[in-house]
């Protein structure tokens, strides 16, 4: 027996993938250097009300920005069309900075975690952190979950939680690394950058996901 993919599980998945990273469909579009609007609802059928479906090309620009495989991206198809969701321990900011809930790698470890739901995450070790204060607003407000995930790979441009050896804890948007010094981009225009030296950050994430 044949099996095919609908219409709806192939944006679904397009839509997944965009949150398991931290964006919306348009900003994964964008990311990828396609037009905003290409994933935008209105797009997905025709003036006359065909199915109108994602090109190759754009789903292999999305896989390509976001590091994803097919697999991955395949593992996002849902029959259902529901989100895939798995439990994720949660903690504050200020918890953060706190010893015992993270080892020199940036892993969780420790107890006194909460957990919530979450769209999966491709990391068994991925965690959310609750935003408090403004410091990352208009992006990011207080009451928003960020997904962390340690095992994420980590390029310039991506948003990123940093904790440094003093125990401050920051989300920022990483504007430059090497061996020497992490520059970070203020998610926040009444924030300053932050240039840090390199042997003064105990671990670096990339932001996955976030609910807003």
């Amino acid at each position: 027996m044949r099996t095919m993919l609908s219409h709806h599980q192939v944006w679904g998945a397009v839509d997944r993938l965009a949150a398991r990273y931290g964006y919306s469909p348009s900003g994964l579009a964008k990311k990828a250097g396609l037009d905003p609007t290409t994933f935008n609802r209105s797009k997905r059928v025709t003036p006359d009300g065909r199915p109108r479906w994602p090109s190759t090309e754009s789903i292999a620009k999305i896989l390509d920005a976001t590091a994803a495989g097919v697999d991955e991206f395949m593992s996002l198809l849902d029959k259902k069309g529901k989100p895939v969701t798995r439990p994720v321990p949660v903690i504050g900011f200020a918890e953060a900075g706190a010893g015992g809930y993270f080892d020199d790698g940036g892993f969780p470890v420790g107890s006194g975690w909460d957990e919530i739901r979450f769209p999966d995450v491709n990391d068994e070790h991925a965690y959310a952190l609750e935003v408090s204060g403004s410091s990352m607003e208009p992006l990011y407000r207080k009451g928003d979950m960020l997904v962390i995930s340690p095992a994420a790979p980590i390029r310039k441009g991506d948003r990123v939680v940093v904790k440094t050896k003093s125990g401050e804890v920051l989300a920022k948007e990483l504007k430059r690394r090497n061996s020497k010094i992490v520059e970070l981009s203020s998610l926040n225009p009444a924030h300053k950058d932050r240039v840090l030296n390199a042997s003064d950050v105990l671990w670096i994430a990339r932001i996955v996901w976030a609910s807003q």
